[in-house]
């Protein structure tokens, strides 16, 4: 996964000045921050890069008489997740909030002490997100559990490791479609689906939401659920292609983003026909579970 490394110099500093200007560049898809003495340094994959939306954040900057300048770099092309893939990570658990039992483990292949669970799954990130470490994939984890997948079709936006289209084939999933705009992200995902033997019902494509009207989709009938894990900005460009792809009455399971985003979320989905069934939050991160309308 390539990245742009972008310092940003703030005349005069202030860490108010620096906090306003990181989330104004997580509003335009800067994932990484470090504080400089006089600024922030910040990343963003090569393909979200915007300078126009950078300098959009700059120009909307709030505090009066602040001066902002910056430069881009390419970030080397190093493996994010090296220390997890040497050393693996401790096995990740997902209790039932009521009961306490262990209803989800996952876990790499390098460790041994691992505790029973009604659903085990193996993950080996290579440059990939999603162990269920994050809020967002604990959520949506969570309430796959609650849902009815057996027997659907359905898709997995931006799979990263494939987690999420590995717990929907255990749940019952027909067939699920999965893709990923990195090519780090497609192996893995593939290669981890074959390890928890569920490959045959997963189709894995390289690309972004584009790929939903593509030749390359084995022909089926419209999905009933869409899972999308990615952040804001990617979730509203992206809710045309979702709701052409999506059988009416189908559900749209969204997560990736803060509390703050839901009304804009809610508002853009409302659009294409979508009406909110549900709103988790975990910390300062939110779920939303919207339902399609019948087409007109």
């Amino acid at each position: 996964m390539k990245y742009y490394e972008v310092t940003f110099r703030i005349s005069p500093y202030s860490e108010i000045a620096s906090d306003i200007l990181s989330a104004l560049l997580a509003d335009v898809g800067f994932e990484t921050f470090q504080p400089l003495s006089d600024g922030v340094q910040a990343w963003v994959q090569q393909l979200l890069f915007s300078a126009e939306g950078i300098d959009r954040s700059i120009g909307e900057f709030p505090l009066p008489d602040t001066t902002i300048t910056y430069t881009v770099a390419e970030a080397p092309d190093e493996n994010w997740n090296r220390q997890w893939e040497e050393e693996g990570f401790r096995p990740i658990l997902i209790p039932d909030a009521i009961t306490g039992e262990t209803l989800i483990v996952v876990h790499d292949t390098s460790h041994s002490d691992i505790p029973h669970a009604r659903y085990d799954i193996r993950i080996n990130p290579c440059q990939a997100f999603g162990t269920g470490s994050h809020e967002t994939t604990r959520m949506i984890m969570h309430q796959l559990l609650d849902m009815p997948i057996q027997g659907r079709h359905v898709i997995d936006a931006g799979t990263g490791t494939g987690i999420l289209s590995i717990l929907c084939c255990m749940l019952g999933a027909n067939r699920v479609l999965a893709y990923d705009i990195d090519e780090w992200s497609v192996r893995n995902a593939q290669a981890n689906l074959d390890l928890n033997g569920v490959s045959g019902h997963v189709q894995v494509l390289l690309g972004d939401s584009a790929v939903l009207s593509s030749s390359a989709v084995t022909p089926s009938a419209s999905a009933t659920l869409l899972i999308a894990n990615i952040n804001r900005n990617i979730l509203l460009a992206d809710m045309p292609a979702f709701a052409s792809a999506l059988a009416d009455g189908g559900e749209l399971l969204l997560s990736g983003f803060y509390i703050q985003d839901v009304p804009l979320l809610v508002d853009e989905a409302s659009r294409y026909g979508f009406s909110t069934v549900l709103q988790r939050e975990d910390n300062d991160w939110a779920l939303l579970l919207l339902k399609k309308g019948k087409s007109s």
